[in-house]
């Protein structure tokens, strides 16, 4: 897989804003964000998409998905909050990296289509 923008931010080729880090994560706030509270999450360890999870080893999973429960509650506190995994084109995913959008912060609608 080719360098992507997330492998240059987790390098610190680029900047980005970072609100948690650990050794298995890092999340940072979105360029665009579509609410008041708007991270994304990285797996440090590369996995391409959601889609791709399960060629990835079920602990580091685990220990991905607790950490965005973690962030996100941090984040976001008890009010809700809504994390989105965008796949493939028509799903709308950017970036070949897996990234968990957390957003939050406001009443959130429901327009997917």
């Amino acid at each position: 897989m080719s360098a992507t923008v997330f492998d240059k931010i987790i390098n610190k080729q680029l900047p980005a804003d970072i609100v948690y880090e650990d050794d298995v994560v890092l999340a940072f706030k979105d360029i665009n964000p579509q609410a008041p509270v708007h991270v994304l999450v990285i797996p440090k360890h590369k996995c391409r998409s959601f889609a791709d999870l399960d060629e990835v080893n079920t602990g580091a999973v685990g220990q991905y998905m607790h950490a965005v429960a973690k962030i996100a509650k941090q984040l976001t506190g008890d009010a809700g909050y809504r994390v989105v995994f965008n796949v493939g084109k028509d799903g709308q995913q950017t970036v070949d990296y897996l990234h968990a959008h957390i957003l939050g912060g406001k009443q959130l609608s429901w327009h997917p289509a």
